[in-house]
C-alpha cells in the first residue's frame, strides 16, 4: 500500500484520498438534488446524527452508542420512506445520463420514436397558446416523448384525440368541465385532460408562480417531460423541463423548444431556477 502522508497515528493512502473525494462529490450531488426543498433539512439532520454516532462510538460511550446504533439500524428504511420523491428523481437523472439510445445499435429505434411526431402539428398548439395568452386563459400542457404516463392520465378523463386549436380552446375554456388540470400529449395525441400533476416543493421558485406553474415544475422534476403553462392572471407562458424553466419566451421560441424536445435534440439555453430577487420577466435570446 502506497502512503500519501501521515497525520499523527493515522496513515493516509491515495486510496483514502480518492475515497474521501468520491464521498464529497456524492454528498454535493445529493445536496444539489434536494436543495430548495424541506428534504435538505431532514438530510442535514440525519447526517449530523450519524456524525454524532461515529464520535460516541469512537469515544466508546456504550450507552449512547447503543441508543444511536438502534436508530441507525432502521436508518436506511427511514430514509427510503422520507426521501422517496428525491430517490425517484435521483434514479431518473441516472437513467437520463445513459447514452444507450445514441449508439448505432439503437438508431433505428430513435428513428421509430421520431416518426410518431410527424403527424403532430405543433403550429396548431402554438396558435391555441396565442389565443389563450391573449384572453388570459390558464392552461397546462404536458408533452411526453417516450413514456405514456399512465399513472397521471388515469387521474383525468381519457380523450385520445388529435391535437387541434379548436379542441385545445374548448378544453381550456373557463366554462369547460375539463379546463381544471392538465392535458397530456403523447405520440401526437391528447391522451387525457383534467389530469392531476405533482406540485414542486422548491422554495426558490418566484413568488409570482401559482399552483399551475408549480405543477408544471413538479412534473418536470420527476418525469422526462416538457410542460407548458399559461398563467390565468397574467397570460405569461413558461416551459419547464428537468426542474428548470424558461419564461419571457416568444411563441416562435416556444415552438422551437417543443420541436427540440419532440425530436430528441439536446436542450439549449435552459436556465437554472433564479432566486426571487431576480426580475419577474426574463427575456430569452433567440438562437
Amino acid at each position: 500500500m502506497i502512503f500519501a502522508f501521515k497525520i499523527g497515528f493515522l496513515e493516509v493512502t491515495w486510496v483514502d484520498l480518492v475515497d474521501i473525494g468520491l464521498v464529497a462529490i456524492l454528498l454535493y450531488q445529493i445536496y444539489k438534488l434536494i436543495r430548495g426543498s424541506i428534504a435538505v433539512k431532514i438530510f442535514l439532520g440525519i447526517l449530523a446524527l450519524y456524525l454524532v454516532y461515529l464520535i460516541v462510538r469512537a469515544a466508546q460511550m456504550e450507552l449512547l452508542t447503543t441508543i444511536l446504533g438502534q436508530f441507525m439500524g432502521v436508518g436506511v428504511l427511514a430514509m427510503i420512506i422520507l426521501f422517496q420523491p428525491e430517490i425517484r428523481k435521483f434514479l431518473l437523472l441516472i437513467g437520463r445520463s445513459t447514452d444507450l439510445n445514441r449508439d448505432s445499435i439503437f438508431k433505428s429505434l430513435a428513428n421509430w420514436r421520431n416518426e410518431h411526431h410527424d403527424d403532430f402539428d405543433v403550429h396548431e398548439l402554438i396558435e391555441a397558446a396565442k389565443t389563450l395568452k391573449a384572453t388570459r386563459t390558464g392552461a397546462l400542457i404536458v408533452f411526453s416523448r417516450d413514456i405514456e404516463l399512465k399513472f397521471y392520465t388515469e387521474t383525468g378523463d381519457p380523450l385520445d384525440a388529435k391535437v387541434s386549436k379548436k379542441l385545445l380552446l374548448s378544453i381550456f375554456n373557463k366554462n369547460s368541465p375539463l379546463h381544471d388540470g392538465a392535458i397530456i400529449i403523447y405520440k401526437g395525441r391528447i391522451k387525457a385532460a383534467r389530469c392531476v400533476l405533482p406540485v414542486s416543493e422548491n422554495d426558490h421558485l418566484p413568488s409570482t408562480f401559482g399552483l399551475r406553474h408549480r405543477s408544471a415544475m413538479g412534473m418536470s422534476e420527476i418525469t422526462d417531460t416538457l410542460v407548458l403553462a399559461i398563467s390565468e392572471e397574467t397570460g405569461r407562458l413558461i416551459l419547464a423541463r428537468n426542474g428548470k424553466y424558461l419564461r419571457g419566451l416568444k411563441l416562435k421560441q416556444a415552438e422551437q423548444k417543443i420541436l427540440e424536445y419532440l425530436h430528441n435534440e439536446e436542450p439549449k439555453n435552459w436556465e437554472e431556477i433564479p432566486d426571487e430577487t431576480e426580475p419577474v420577466e426574463q427575456e430569452i435570446k433567440a438562437h
